[in-house]
């Protein structure tokens, strides 16, 4: 949640932290702040609202030269989105600047304590506390700023990734990280900070990413010095290069980053399975399942644990790994996996998804599951990322940056690698025979050109069919077995980037409670591929039909059965039933799209949400 931008050089600092911040707005966009130093003056700009407002205050406020700055835009945990608990926040001499992601849990007990000692707060928020708390710190003992945010850092319990500033000692920035990301861009006589490495990619493309309880003093003309947060040891500092390029990060002529991440997924979704997938010799090879390939092979179960979107794609895992494999599954949200006391022995294997790769909740029930001696496969999208780190093994799956808040190309990727880890599992198990097992190979191959061909028979009738229920205040969502959580998913998408109320549900299950629902008023979404339980859908479209309910169903292409009964068709290329859902969800998507856009929606910012959930 949040971004955070810092720059120390010889450029001019703030259209660095201002590019930077609007890179960033994924993480969250309640507000936004930028703190500047020209050598005399601390200069201080924060408003409710995105980083075009704080542009436009900013240019009003304060003159905006300095090579040292530092913004952030914000996702709220604590106080309300407003201008006065906008970071960054000051300590009370003034002298103090911080810029915080995370949260600090212990922050009510040290508020109360510091207003006993005479500070004033002018915020509710839990980082202004923690810049006073190191202003205590360093007046109390007479330290040096690194080390007064070293103390106070093990005073505080929580999560952060934090810049700090003190005009005192203008040539560093002190920055530490927990549970939160955090880049630092190695340029020539210049370094960035940020919360990944956009902001920076076109100065240098070196980067060094802190881990967990470690902090940085970043000084100007002089080494990098990173140390644990604990006990002072120094840290030898890692430099990667990075992958990144602008291009992946700007909109490249589409009008939104989650258009553009749509039809890039024919693209991305080859681009996971190259080098791993060999149709023509019949192979299979990641090297994170090779490598643990026996504690699969051995595992009594395997337990899926994810959030959102990747929780979806952990539900078609689950068809897919059971059907294919023949090992039993259980998928749990990670929120709720932590904290119900779940029996875990070294017999189960935990497969966590992540596309940011550092999801609080799926990062802490990782921790859980390794402390109960699973073994822990993690598959995310962003190299180098937390789970990436904490997993035993992975496999990345290359969607590239995802920039928009809803995901899309991230679930079909993700779906992509556990089809294929469900597959090798298969070949070892010995549970599939050769034939299917060719035949799979080669349909997962011509996946991308399908998905390709999807998008242009989709699209044109996706946006006639969002014209005609943009204004529905409710909508259905219906599939079975390999899309049932496709139809979750759908639902999902409405949700997030439209503010329509919508419920994903197994078509079977409409007549348990959700038939009550239906009239001429309500649009049901009927996910109804020619393969699985083609008959038993068009039963239940069938049931829709008597309610008078508005029928849309996504069919095989070609299809005549369903066509005769619903009021509008999408067709889609023909595949197998256990890979369908790589091509039934892209209609899905962009109905969402087409549907937000018409209701004059923030398709790429939807309110309240941000891309990566970095707090519990």
């Amino acid at each position: 949640m949040c971004g955070i931008v810092g720059y120390i050089g010889y450029r001019e600092a703030y259209p660095i932290v201002i590019k930077g911040l609007k890179r960033l707005e994924y993480r969250g966009y309640d507000s936004a702040g930028v703190m500047l130093y020209d050598g005399t003056d601390l200069k201080v700009s924060k408003t409710k609202g995105k980083v075009s407002n704080l542009e436009t205050k900013s240019a009003e406020e304060i003159s905006t030269n300095g090579t040292i700055g530092m913004g952030h835009t914000r996702w709220a945990t604590h106080g309300v989105p407003n201008d006065v608990n906008s970071h960054p926040h000051l300590s009370n001499s003034g002298n103090l600047a911080i810029i915080h992601n995370g949260i600090i849990e212990n922050y009510e007990p040290l508020k109360k304590e510091l207003i006993k000692r005479g500070y004033v707060f002018k915020s509710d928020t839990d980082t202004e506390v923690l810049v006073n708390l190191i202003e205590d710190v360093q007046k109390k003992d007479k330290l040096k700023l690194g080390k007064a945010v070293q103390i106070a850092l093990n005073q505080v319990v929580g999560a952060y990734a934090i810049c700090v500033f003190d005009k005192q000692k203008p040539d560093e920035i002190v920055v530490a990280r927990l549970g939160s990301p955090l880049a630092i861009g190695v340029g020539e006589g210049e370094y960035f900070i940020a919360s990944d490495a956009s902001p920076f990619i076109e100065y240098t493309s070196n980067a060094i990413y802190l881990e967990d309880e470690e902090m940085a003093i970043v000084r100007l003309n002089k080494p990098l010095k990173i140390r644990k947060i604990k006990d002072d040891s120094l840290v030898d500092p890692y430099i990667q290069e990075l992958q990144m390029n602008l291009e992946q990060i700007e909109k490249g002529g589409y009008d939104h980053f989650m258009l553009k991440e749509i039809y890039e997924q024919p693209n991305v979704i080859k681009d996971t399975y190259r080098g791993r997938l060999h149709a023509n010799s019949g192979i299979i090879q990641m090297a994170g399942v090779e490598d643990n390939l026996e504690k699969f092979l051995n595992a009594d179960r395997i337990l899926i644990i994810a959030c959102g979107t990747s929780w979806h794609a952990g539900l078609v895992a689950e068809y897919v790994i059971e059907e294919f494999a023949r090992i039993p599954v259980e998928v749990e949200y990670a929120s709720e996996f932590r904290y119900r006391n779940p029996i875990i022995t070294n017999k189960d294997v935990v497969i966590a998804i992540s596309q940011s790769g550092e999801t609080a909740d799926t990062l802490a029930a990782i921790k859980l599951a390794k402390e109960k001696g699973a073994f822990v496969f993690g598959v995310c999208n962003v190299v180098g990322s937390s789970i990436s780190r904490e997993t035993h093994a992975g496999a990345y799956t290359h969607a590239g940056p995802e920039i928009g808040v809803a995901s899309t190309k991230a679930f079909t990727t993700q779906i992509t690698v556990l089809t294929m880890i469900a597959l090798r599992l298969a070949k070892a198990k010995g549970t599939m025979s050769n034939s299917d097992f060719h035949r799979y190979l080669q349909e997962l191959e011509l996946i991308p050109e399908k998905v390709a061909e999807a998008l242009q028979l989709t699209n044109d009738i996706a946006k006639e069919i969002a014209s005609i229920y943009k204004d529905a205040p409710n909508c259905l969502y219906l599939g079975r077995g390999y899309n049932f959580p496709v139809a979750l998913e759908g639902a999902l998408k409405l949700k997030e980037i439209s503010y329509i109320h919508a419920e994903g549900y197994p078509a079977a299950e409409m007549k348990h409670g959700p038939i009550a629902l239906i009239d001429e008023q309500m649009p049901v979404i009927v996910i109804a591929p020619k393969q699985g339980h083609y008959d038993k859908v068009v039963s239940n479209i069938q049931e829709i039909k008597s309610r008078s309910g508005k029928i849309i169903a996504v069919v095989t292409k070609g299809d005549t059965q369903v066509k005769e009964l619903a009021d509008h068709v999408i067709e889609i290329p023909e595949t197998s039933d256990a890979l369908s859902p790589l091509l039934t969800t892209i209609p899905l998507q962009l109905l969402s799209y087409h549907i937000a856009v018409m209701r004059g929606c923030n398709v790429d910012q939807p309110r309240n949400l941000a891309k990566s959930v970095t707090v519990e």
